[in-house]
């Protein structure tokens, strides 16, 4: 059954001294509009299948042509962590998923960072997934026992509707020496380069490419292990650790989904939102006073207090998000685009 969540959105003060858009507005009285979300279960563990049988959860998307593709992390009796496939046509409703893994890593040792990351004992997690032109690009987190890192993969975009994955190269593009997680490829390039989003507190990063190759020991410097307080002025978090799925390009700038503490509860994981203007995507224009999602609710699962979202797409004039509830299973909230839009910023 869905469970309808109604959210209060607003902007907080103060991020940006550009103006607001006059045409996102919450009303002549500038108070905050209250958005609600349908919530509904998408994917669960199967527990005849001994790969995901434990957990599925945190699935990245990405839609091509008329369905939405999805890559989730699942969990199953060896405790290593990989990526199964399924899709949909309406975003809502699977209409595929497959039996066997999409993606897996060569984990030699088991590692204490994946147990406390997601519950597991290594592998990839994580999955951010976007379209640019002809190849579909992933990020993800690579966990082993030399730590967290990123990792970056592409397949042609007819390889991967085809499910070839065997076409795809695994590669690390963080330091090893370091933790690192949340790092997201923007869906089209920004003036003819690629633009990797690899931090956002205490504030955004991006970097620039010609290409995603990384030949040799080309690798990107970033912060790490997140920042208390985030630096950011006002608001809901405490701990800022990072962004979820990749920026949605939208009229009014990029929509970016992240997570944090809240100040008032640092042992839970929370979604926010923000805008980022759309020529200078370093700078935030707007950001939801509250978080738009929350653990709260979740009765069952590994982790009752964490939210984590990898994955959103529009389809039909909505905002699809889906995330992990409680790094068990995968949830999808969905609302008018529009609306959404409309209560996240303030009229000047």
């Amino acid at each position: 059954m869905s469970v309808c969540k109604t959210l209060d959105l607003g902007r907080t003060s103060p991020v940006s001294s550009s103006p607001p858009d006059p045409s996102l507005r919450n009303g002549d009285d500038g108070a905050a509009k209250r958005v609600e979300w349908e919530t509904r279960p998408l994917i669960d563990p199967r527990r005849d299948l001994d790969f995901e049988c434990w957990q599925t959860f945190n699935a990245g998307a990405v839609a091509i042509g008329d369905k939405v593709h999805f890559l989730y992390r699942a969990i199953g009796r060896d405790s290593i962590s990989r990526f199964g496939y399924a899709n949909s046509s309406d975003g809502l409703h699977l209409d595929e998923r497959l039996d066997k893994p999409a993606c897996q890593y060569n984990l030699v040792r088991p590692s204490f960072y994946s147990y406390v990351s997601g519950g597991s004992s290594g592998g990839i997690e994580d999955p951010r997934i976007v379209r640019i032109e002809d190849k579909v690009h992933m990020t993800y987190t690579v966990c082993d026992d030399s730590g967290l890192g990123v990792g970056m993969t592409a397949i042609p975009v007819d390889d991967f509707l085809a499910k070839r994955w065997d076409h795809a190269r695994l590669r690390t593009i963080s330091p090893r020496a370091e933790i690192h997680k949340n790092w997201v490829l923007f869906p089209e390039k920004i003036g003819g380069r690629y633009a990797l989003m690899h931090s956002i507190s205490p504030k955004i990063l991006i970097d620039y490419f010609d290409d995603l190759e990384f030949e040799g020991e080309a690798l990107v410097r970033s912060y790490h292990n997140g920042v208390l307080n985030g630096g950011w002025k006002g608001g809901w978090e405490g701990w800022i650790r990072g962004a979820g799925p990749p920026p949605i390009r939208t009229d009014h700038g990029w929509l970016v989904f992240y997570h944090a503490l809240p100040r008032n509860r640092l042992g839970g994981y929370c979604i926010g939102a923000m805008l980022l203007d759309i020529d200078d995507p370093t700078t935030i224009l707007y950001r939801a006073k509250e978080p738009i999602v929350t653990p709260w609710d979740i009765a069952d699962g590994v982790k009752l207090n964490v939210v984590y979202t990898c994955g959103a797409v529009t389809k039909d004039g909505d905002i699809l998000l889906y995330y992990g509830a409680a790094d068990t299973r995968v949830r999808v909230a969905h609302t008018n685009l529009d609306a959404f839009l409309d209560a996240l910023a303030r009229r000047s």
